[in-house]
Protein backbone atom coordinates (compact mmCIF):
# COMPACT_ATOMS: atom_id res chain seq x y z
CA UNK A 1 0.00 0.00 0.00
CA UNK A 2 1.25 3.47 -0.84
CA UNK A 3 2.21 5.81 1.82
CA UNK A 4 0.47 8.90 0.66
CA UNK A 5 -3.01 9.43 0.42
CA UNK A 6 -5.06 8.70 -2.34
CA UNK A 7 -6.19 11.13 -4.69
CA UNK A 8 -10.26 11.35 -6.00
CA UNK A 9 -10.58 10.92 -9.65
CA UNK A 10 -13.39 11.36 -12.20
CA UNK A 11 -13.37 9.84 -15.01
CA UNK A 12 -14.43 5.96 -16.74
CA UNK A 13 -11.64 2.93 -16.39
CA UNK A 14 -11.68 -0.33 -16.95
CA UNK A 15 -9.94 -1.66 -14.41
CA UNK A 16 -10.76 -1.25 -10.65
CA UNK A 17 -12.16 -2.30 -7.34
CA UNK A 18 -15.64 -1.75 -6.46
CA UNK A 19 -15.48 -1.47 -2.84
CA UNK A 20 -19.01 -0.81 -0.15
CA UNK A 21 -18.88 -0.84 4.15
CA UNK A 22 -21.25 -1.28 6.34
CA UNK A 23 -20.92 0.12 9.92
CA UNK A 24 -22.65 0.33 13.66
CA UNK A 25 -22.61 4.01 12.81
CA UNK A 26 -22.04 7.12 10.78
CA UNK A 27 -19.43 8.53 12.43
CA UNK A 28 -15.90 7.32 11.12
CA UNK A 29 -14.12 8.80 14.48
CA UNK A 30 -15.92 6.47 16.64
CA UNK A 31 -18.27 3.81 14.74
CA UNK A 32 -17.10 0.69 13.52
CA UNK A 33 -17.14 -1.20 10.44
CA UNK A 34 -18.80 -4.78 10.20
CA UNK A 35 -18.53 -5.80 6.96
CA UNK A 36 -16.26 -5.03 3.93
CA UNK A 37 -16.80 -6.23 0.14
CA UNK A 38 -15.44 -5.80 -2.88
CA UNK A 39 -15.54 -6.92 -6.55
CA UNK A 40 -12.32 -6.70 -8.44
CA UNK A 41 -13.43 -5.44 -12.53
CA UNK A 42 -11.18 -5.90 -15.02
CA UNK A 43 -11.80 -4.96 -18.87
CA UNK A 44 -14.92 -3.71 -17.19
CA UNK A 45 -16.16 -7.03 -16.38
CA UNK A 46 -16.37 -8.63 -12.88
CA UNK A 47 -13.51 -10.82 -12.09
CA UNK A 48 -13.32 -12.10 -8.30
CA UNK A 49 -14.42 -10.82 -5.14
CA UNK A 50 -13.52 -10.25 -1.44
CA UNK A 51 -16.52 -10.12 1.32
CA UNK A 52 -16.12 -10.80 5.31
CA UNK A 53 -18.16 -9.43 7.94
CA UNK A 54 -16.48 -8.09 10.68
CA UNK A 55 -16.52 -8.48 14.31
CA UNK A 56 -16.43 -4.70 16.01
CA UNK A 57 -16.12 -6.02 19.53
CA UNK A 58 -19.36 -3.91 20.47
CA UNK A 59 -23.00 -4.01 20.22
CA UNK A 60 -24.39 -2.59 16.99
CA UNK A 61 -27.10 -0.31 17.41
CA UNK A 62 -30.53 -0.82 16.22
CA UNK A 63 -30.73 2.30 14.24
CA UNK A 64 -27.57 0.20 11.85
CA UNK A 65 -28.93 -3.09 11.95
CA UNK A 66 -32.46 -2.19 11.03
CA UNK A 67 -30.44 -0.57 8.41
CA UNK A 68 -28.22 -3.25 6.90
CA UNK A 69 -29.80 -6.24 8.51
CA UNK A 70 -26.64 -7.09 10.41
CA UNK A 71 -27.05 -8.34 14.28
CA UNK A 72 -24.80 -8.73 17.06
CA UNK A 73 -25.36 -12.70 16.79
CA UNK A 74 -23.87 -12.32 12.56
CA UNK A 75 -20.72 -10.86 13.52
CA UNK A 76 -19.49 -12.64 16.82
CA UNK A 77 -17.34 -15.29 15.52
CA UNK A 78 -16.30 -12.92 12.19
CA UNK A 79 -12.70 -12.20 11.97
CA UNK A 80 -11.60 -8.68 13.86
CA UNK A 81 -10.82 -5.86 12.02
CA UNK A 82 -7.58 -6.64 11.37
CA UNK A 83 -7.58 -9.34 9.82
CA UNK A 84 -10.24 -8.06 8.02
CA UNK A 85 -8.33 -5.37 6.67
CA UNK A 86 -5.52 -7.68 6.07
CA UNK A 87 -7.55 -9.51 3.24
CA UNK A 88 -9.36 -6.20 1.62
CA UNK A 89 -5.93 -4.65 1.21
CA UNK A 90 -4.01 -7.63 -0.26
CA UNK A 91 -7.36 -8.01 -2.28
CA UNK A 92 -7.31 -3.94 -3.46
CA UNK A 93 -3.51 -4.00 -4.12
CA UNK A 94 -2.67 -0.72 -5.79
CA UNK A 95 -6.19 -0.37 -7.46
CA UNK A 96 -8.14 2.42 -8.26
CA UNK A 97 -11.17 1.80 -6.01
CA UNK A 98 -14.78 2.94 -6.67
CA UNK A 99 -17.57 3.48 -4.38
CA UNK A 100 -20.81 5.63 -3.52
CA UNK A 101 -20.24 8.20 -1.25
CA UNK A 102 -16.93 7.10 -0.60
CA UNK A 103 -15.35 10.31 -0.36
CA UNK A 104 -17.11 11.38 2.66
CA UNK A 105 -17.86 8.01 4.13
CA UNK A 106 -16.32 4.46 3.24
CA UNK A 107 -12.61 6.31 2.78
CA UNK A 108 -13.13 7.70 6.13
CA UNK A 109 -13.80 4.80 7.67
CA UNK A 110 -10.87 2.77 5.80
CA UNK A 111 -8.43 5.55 5.95
CA UNK A 112 -9.10 5.81 10.00
CA UNK A 113 -8.56 2.05 10.41
CA UNK A 114 -5.37 1.69 8.40
CA UNK A 115 -3.61 4.26 10.31
CA UNK A 116 -5.29 2.96 13.60
CA UNK A 117 -3.60 -0.84 11.99
CA UNK A 118 -0.55 0.16 10.17
CA UNK A 119 0.30 3.65 10.47
CA UNK A 120 -0.61 4.80 7.26
CA UNK A 121 -3.04 6.26 4.82
CA UNK A 122 -4.68 4.26 2.19
CA UNK A 123 -2.70 5.35 -1.30
CA UNK A 124 -5.36 4.03 -3.76
CA UNK A 125 -6.66 6.95 -5.84
CA UNK A 126 -10.67 6.85 -5.70
CA UNK A 127 -13.54 7.62 -7.95
CA UNK A 128 -17.07 8.31 -6.27
CA UNK A 129 -19.77 7.54 -8.17
CA UNK A 130 -22.01 9.75 -6.04
CA UNK A 131 -20.00 12.68 -7.87
CA UNK A 132 -20.25 11.43 -11.44
CA UNK A 133 -24.28 10.47 -10.93
CA UNK A 134 -24.30 14.37 -9.77
CA UNK A 135 -22.23 14.97 -13.38
CA UNK A 136 -24.52 12.74 -15.73
CA UNK A 137 -28.06 13.01 -13.90
CA UNK A 138 -28.80 16.45 -12.99
CA UNK A 139 -32.34 15.90 -13.35
CA UNK A 140 -32.26 13.48 -10.55
CA UNK A 141 -33.80 15.28 -7.53
CA UNK A 142 -31.76 12.69 -5.34
CA UNK A 143 -28.37 11.02 -6.22
CA UNK A 144 -28.36 7.71 -3.71
CA UNK A 145 -27.01 4.61 -4.98
CA UNK A 146 -30.84 3.42 -5.02
CA UNK A 147 -32.06 6.67 -7.24
CA UNK A 148 -29.04 5.94 -9.84
CA UNK A 149 -29.69 2.37 -9.95
CA UNK A 150 -33.79 2.55 -10.43
CA UNK A 151 -33.09 4.88 -13.14
CA UNK A 152 -31.00 3.04 -14.94
CA UNK A 153 -33.27 -0.37 -14.26
CA UNK A 154 -30.67 -2.18 -11.78
CA UNK A 155 -31.85 -4.28 -9.79
CA UNK A 156 -32.08 -3.01 -6.08
CA UNK A 157 -32.77 -6.23 -4.53
CA UNK A 158 -30.61 -6.42 -1.11
CA UNK A 159 -29.52 -3.47 -1.01
CA UNK A 160 -27.51 -2.53 2.11
CA UNK A 161 -25.56 -5.51 1.76
CA UNK A 162 -21.99 -4.42 1.28
CA UNK A 163 -21.23 -6.91 -1.63
CA UNK A 164 -24.86 -6.72 -3.61
CA UNK A 165 -23.97 -3.02 -3.05
CA UNK A 166 -20.72 -3.25 -4.64
CA UNK A 167 -22.33 -5.06 -7.87
CA UNK A 168 -25.19 -2.70 -8.01
CA UNK A 169 -22.51 0.21 -7.65
CA UNK A 170 -20.38 -1.58 -10.65
CA UNK A 171 -23.24 -2.13 -12.97
CA UNK A 172 -24.12 2.05 -12.23
CA UNK A 173 -20.53 2.89 -12.78
CA UNK A 174 -20.59 1.32 -16.23
CA UNK A 175 -23.32 3.54 -17.29
CA UNK A 176 -22.31 6.44 -15.93
CA UNK A 177 -18.75 5.94 -17.14
CA UNK A 178 -20.31 5.27 -20.52
CA UNK A 179 -22.20 8.45 -20.45
CA UNK A 180 -19.23 10.74 -19.03
CA UNK A 181 -17.25 9.43 -21.94
CA UNK A 182 -19.76 9.65 -24.52
CA UNK A 183 -20.23 13.59 -23.44
CA UNK A 184 -16.69 15.07 -24.41
CA UNK A 185 -14.31 12.02 -25.05
CA UNK A 186 -11.47 14.52 -26.44
CA UNK A 187 -12.00 17.82 -24.06
CA UNK A 188 -9.39 17.12 -21.12
CA UNK A 189 -10.64 16.66 -17.53
CA UNK A 190 -10.84 20.18 -15.45
CA UNK A 191 -10.72 19.60 -12.05
CA UNK A 192 -11.97 22.02 -9.21
CA UNK A 193 -9.47 24.22 -7.79
CA UNK A 194 -11.60 24.08 -4.30
CA UNK A 195 -12.12 20.26 -4.24
CA UNK A 196 -10.78 17.95 -6.79
CA UNK A 197 -13.45 17.24 -8.55
CA UNK A 198 -14.36 17.13 -12.08
CA UNK A 199 -15.60 20.44 -13.25
CA UNK A 200 -18.71 21.00 -15.73
CA UNK A 201 -19.96 23.37 -18.43
CA UNK A 202 -22.78 25.69 -17.19
CA UNK A 203 -24.12 28.74 -18.48
CA UNK A 204 -24.43 31.84 -15.98
CA UNK A 205 -25.74 35.42 -16.47
CA UNK A 206 -21.82 36.59 -18.03
CA UNK A 207 -21.62 33.60 -20.19
CA UNK A 208 -20.37 29.62 -19.98
CA UNK A 209 -18.53 28.78 -16.89
CA UNK A 210 -16.88 25.84 -15.53
CA UNK A 211 -18.55 24.81 -12.29
CA UNK A 212 -17.87 21.90 -9.51
CA UNK A 213 -19.68 18.81 -10.69
CA UNK A 214 -20.35 18.23 -6.80
CA UNK A 215 -22.38 21.76 -6.65
CA UNK A 216 -23.96 22.14 -3.92
CA UNK A 217 -21.58 20.64 -1.47
CA UNK A 218 -18.86 22.42 -3.16
CA UNK A 219 -18.81 25.86 -4.92
CA UNK A 220 -15.80 26.02 -6.59
CA UNK A 221 -15.55 27.57 -10.58
CA UNK A 222 -13.36 28.70 -13.25
CA UNK A 223 -12.83 30.54 -16.18
CA UNK A 224 -13.38 28.77 -19.89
Amino acid sequence: MAQDKGKRLSQYVGDYVVFDLETTGIRWQTDEIIEISAIRVQGHQPAAQYSTLVNPQRHIPAGASKVNHITDGMVKDAPLLGEAMDGFLEFIGDSILVGHNIHTFDMKFISQAAMRLYGKEIGNDYIDTLFLARQCLPQLPHHRLLDVAGHFGISTSGAHRALQDCRMNQECYEKLGGMLQARNPKEPEVLCPRCGAGMVRRKGMYGEFYGCSSFPGCRGTRKI
